[in-house]
C-alpha cells in the first residue's frame, strides 16, 4: 500500500464526505469533500504544469484554506512542499530559491511582480499566484479541470517537505521531511494527545512552519475532524471562539497576550480540554498565571523542524512548569554525554534522538548530515537536558546560541553578519534573552572600527530591511570589544551576565 501521505490521510477522513474541516471566521466551510475535489484539482494543475514526483514547490503566501489544500495537492502529486515564511525579506527569499531550486513558485498576487522576476532569476519554470482572478492565478487554472484524481504511489523515505532550519554555521539547512516521518509524527500525537472525533482544534498559528502545518494541520486530518481557522493570532477573537472549540495549540507569546485580556476566565475556556505550547520556552511565570485564571494546565512538549514533536506532557497526568514531558511513540531518545554515552537521570547532557519522525538528512549537504549523526545513529538535536527520575525531560538550554522569537528559530550568526558588513562596524555579537510576550528576543553588541561613536539607531533600522522582524534584535549597544577565550572565541556567556542589567532597563521601559 502506499505511504503517500495524502492517501494515509485520506482513510481518516470521515464517512460523510460534507463533515466541515476547515471553517473561517467569516462562516464559510470547507468540507472534506472539497478538500478530495479542489485538491484533485490543483494536483491536476500540477501535473499539466510538468511538475514531476520529487520536484519542488515553493509557497510564499498568506495564511488560508486554499493553501492547505495547495500543500494536499502536492502530496497528492509527489512533488515536495517548500513553505516560506511570508516575512522574508527579497535577499533571504533569494537564498531559499537558488539553494532548493523549486519549478513552481506560489506566491500571493501583491507580490506577483517580484516574484516573477526572481523565478527567470533562478530558472524556475512557472509562477502562480493564489489570487482569485487573473492570468497567473493557481486557483483560476484549477477550477475547470477535473476533481479526481490518482493520488501518486509514494515509498515512506519520498520526499514530502522541506523546512528550512537555522543552524550554527552558514546559511539556513533544508530539512528533508518524508511521507513516512510526517504520517509517524502526526499518528504518534494523535495518541499521545487523545483525539477524539469530536474534537475542533482553534487554529491560529501560521502555516509556513512545522507547528501550524504538520503539528495542527496534520494531527486533524489524522483525526478526520474539523478546525476553526484563523487567518492571524488575535486574542479577542481566539478568545471569542473558545467556546466552539475543544483544541488550542500555541506559542508562549500567544498564552502571554491571552493573559492580557480580561475576557479569559474559566467560563469562556470551559469547553477546551487541550491547551498545548511549544515552539519555545514557556515561562514558570505564565504557565502557573493561566492555571490560576482558566483551571487549565497547559501541556507543553518539545520538538524541532528535522523530528517533528519529540516529547510532550500526557493530557492524563498532572504537569510541571519546565518539563517537556515523555518521548512519544516512536522516538528513541538519550541524554548523553560528549562521548555519547547516555549519563544517568538527574544528569545533563545532550539530548540524542532517532526514530520513525526524523528527517532525511539536510538538502544538498550530505556532509552537514553526517555531522549531526552519532556513529550509532541518533541525530544530536544541540540542545542540553536531563531526565527526572519519573521518565520526563527538562530542557536545560542550547548548545548552541541559537535563540526561539515568537515561534521561530533565529540565528544569531546571521544577523551578525548583516551587521558586521555595515559602515563602521568591526564586529558583533547577537544573543537572546529571555522576553515575556516573544519566548526570547535578541540583543546585539556592536563594536566600532577604531573606536569611532557608531550609531545605534541608524543600525537597528537598517536591519529591519534586511531580515524579518523577529529576527532584529530589541536592542542595539555599542561596546568596547568582545570578551574572548584562549581560542578567541567569543564568550556570550560573559555578554549573557555583562548585558543582564541592561536588558532588564530595556523590559521595564517596554
Amino acid at each position: 500500500m502506499s505511504a503517500n501521505l495524502y492517501a494515509v490521510f485520506r482513510q481518516r477522513f470521515p464517512s460523510d464526505l460534507d463533515t466541515p474541516f476547515i471553517t473561517n471566521r467569516d462562516g464559510t466551510c470547507v468540507s472534506y469533500g472539497d478538500v478530495e475535489q479542489q485538491s484533485a484539482q490543483i494536483a491536476n494543475l500540477l501535473h499539466d504544469t510538468g511538475l514531476q514526483p520529487g520536484d519542488r514547490l515553493a509557497a510564499q503566501v498568506e495564511k488560508s484554506a486554499t493553501v492547505i489544500i495547495l500543500y494536499l495537492a502536492c502530496l497528492r502529486a509527489g512533488a515536495t512542499y517548500l513553505p516560506l515564511n511570508t516575512a522574508y525579506t527579497g535577499d533571504e527569499l533569494d537564498y531559499f530559491l537558488r539553494d532548493a531550486a523549486p519549478k513552481l513558485f506560489v506566491c500571493d498576487t501583491a507580490s506577483q511582480a517580484e516574484a516573477e522576476d526572481k523565478a527567470t532569476r533562478y530558472g524556475i519554470s512557472r509562477c502562480l499566484t493564489l489570487g482569485d482572478n487573473g492570468e497567473g492565478s493557481l486557483t483560476e487554472h484549477a477550477v475547470s479541470l477535473p476533481t479526481t484524481f490518482e493520488t501518486v504511489s509514494s515509498a515512506p523515505n519520498d520526499m514530502a517537505a522541506i523546512l528550512y532550519s537555522s543552524g550554527t554555521t552558514g546559511k539556513p539547512k533544508g530539512a528533508i521531511l518524508s511521507h513516512g516521518a510526517l504520517a509517524a509524527n502526526a499518528t504518534a500525537l494523535h495518541t499521545a494527545w487523545r483525539f477524539e472525533p469530536e474534537d475542533i482544534l482553534l487554529h491560529a498559528l501560521p502555516i509556513f512552519h512545522t507547528h501550524g502545518l504538520f503539528v495542527a494541520t496534520n494531527t486533524v486530518l489524522m483525526n478526520g475532524s474539523g478546525m476553526i481557522f484563523h487567518p492571524r493570532f488575535d486574542p479577542s477573537s481566539v478568545i471569542s471562539d473558545f467556546p466552539k472549540a475543544t483544541v488550542f495549540m500555541g506559542v508562549p507569546t500567544y498564552y502571554t497576550r491571552l493573559l492580557g485580556e480580561k475576557s479569559l476566565t474559566k467560563d469562556t475556556c470551559q469547553s477546551v480540554r487541550l491547551f498545548v505550547s511549544g515552539s519555545a520556552p514557556l515561562l514558570n511565570e505564565t504557565f502557573q498565571a493561566f492555571t490560576e485564571r482558566t483551571g487549565h494546565t497547559i501541556v507543553e512538549r518539545y520538538g524541532m523542524t528535522e523530528a517533528g514533536i519529540i516529547t510532550s506532557a500526557k493530557p492524563d497526568k498532572p504537569r510541571r512548569a519546565g518539563t517537556v514531558g515523555w518521548p512519544l511513540d516512536g522516538v528513541d531518545m538519550r541524554v548523553a554525554n560528549d562521548s555519547d554515552a547516555p549519563v544517568d537521570a538527574g544528569q545533563t547532557g545532550g539530548v540524542q534522538i532517532k526514530g520513525s519522525s526524523l528527517f532525511s538528512g539536510y538538502w544538498n549537504k550530505p556532509e552537514k548530515t553526517a555531522e549531526e549523526f552519532t556513529t550509532d545513529g541518533f541525530f544530536k538535536t544541540g540542545d542540553i537536558g536531563c531526565y527526572e527520575l519519573d521518565g520526563q525531560l527538562t530542557l536545560i538550554g542550547r548548545a548552541k546560541d541559537m535563540y526561539i522569537s515568537g515561534g521561530f528559530n533565529v540565528f544569531p550568526k546571521e544577523v551578525e553578519q548583516i551587521i558586521d558588513s555595515m559602515d563602521g562596524v568591526g564586529e558583533s555579537a547577537v544573543i537572546g534573552y529571555p522576553h515575556p510576550d516573544f519566548g526570547e528576543c535578541g540583543m546585539a553588541i556592536v563594536v566600532a572600527e577604531n573606536n569611532i561613536s557608531l550609531d545605534v539607531t541608524d543600525i537597528k533600522t537598517a536591519l529591519k530591511s534586511k531580515v524579518a522582524n523577529y529576527k532584529a534584535p530589541k536592542v542595539v549597544v555599542q561596546a568596547p570589544s568582545l570578551p574572548r577565550n584562549a581560542m578567541g572565541k567569543v564568550q556570550k556567556n560573559v555578554l549573557l551576565e555583562a548585558y543582564r542589567d541592561q536588558w532588564d532597563r530595556y523590559l521595564t521601559r517596554n
